[in-house]
């Protein structure tokens, strides 16, 4: 018996990975977070699956279901939003399972930063503007911020910042990055990404309160930074036709010419 962490996906039910339904599919269990995990992905659950949405639950009741399970030899597919490397409390699941002495594994997801990037069509890191994605989020009541980690301090690197978790701060949000970043800095805050009622706001750290409306309140992705305007970076070398590669060398003295000829 083996309870299988699977990420979900960011809202879209085919932004789910084959081996995530694969796996779903062969587990007559099935525990997930009703409130971020569209029901559609439960349509891969097999006939007759005991579904559970732990929504209400709290983290005893949701490891009593996985005993129960483990006590009928039934596999778990245990279902979170987004992927499950950066808040999912898949962490604290996992140590009691250990302890417990069920065996788990983990299968990635798509997270929500890369589905509103894509949303955006944005690509997060270019030359000459950003070469680093930071994501991080402002304190809540779920969880505090370690010393240090904070968006001051993030803000003054200058990478692309992708703030979780963080709507209902944007007072902290605008007065921490404005200093580092300037009024003018692009921001865009992406609603549900990839859900059919997906929203996007573009505005900057100036106008950004003034850009959004109450009905956008929770389940919403900031992202800050210059990167975000799409224009005034450069091209990358990778593609240039003076770069020497192991695909396309540019002489017969390039490290890469015998490799690219078979030699040894």
């Amino acid at each position: 018996m083996t309870v299988h962490f699977i990420g979900a996906g960011p809202g879209a039910a085919d932004l789910l990975t084959l081996r995530g339904r694969d796996i779903i599919a062969a587990c007559p269990v099935c525990l997930y977070a009703g409130s971020l995990v569209p029901e559609e992905i439960l349509s891969h659950c097999p006939e007759g699956a005991k579904i559970i949405n732990t929504a209400p639950m709290d983290l005893d009741q949701i490891m009593g279901e996985i005993a129960a399970a483990h006590a009928e030899g039934q596999d778990v597919a245990r279902l979170h939003s987004g992927d499950l490397s950066v808040w999912s409390a898949m962490g604290e699941q996992i140590r009691r399972l250990k302890a417990m002495g069920i065996p788990v594994s983990v299968t990635p997801g798509v997270p929500s930063f890369a589905a509103a990037a894509a949303a955006l069509g944005t690509e997060l890191t270019l030359p000459g503007l950003a070469q680093s994605v930071v994501l991080t989020r402002t304190p809540g009541r779920a969880s505090s911020m370690p010393e240090g980690e904070t968006l001051k301090n993030f803000a003054r690197t200058g990478a692309t910042l992708a703030i979780h978790l963080s709507i209902g701060n944007l007072d902290t949000v605008i007065g921490d990055l404005t200093p580092a970043y300037g009024a003018d800095c692009p921001v865009a805050v992406v609603y549900r990404a990839s859900w059919p009622d997906e929203r996007i706001v573009r505005a900057t750290l100036a106008t950004l309160k003034e850009a959004l409306d109450e009905s956008i309140s929770r389940t919403a992705l900031i992202l800050v930074g210059p990167a975000l305007a799409g224009e005034g970076f450069d091209e990358s070398s990778l593609y240039s036709k003076t770069y020497d590669r192991r695909y396309r060398p540019q002489s017969a003295d390039s490290p890469w010419s015998s490799w690219s000829h078979g030699d040894d």
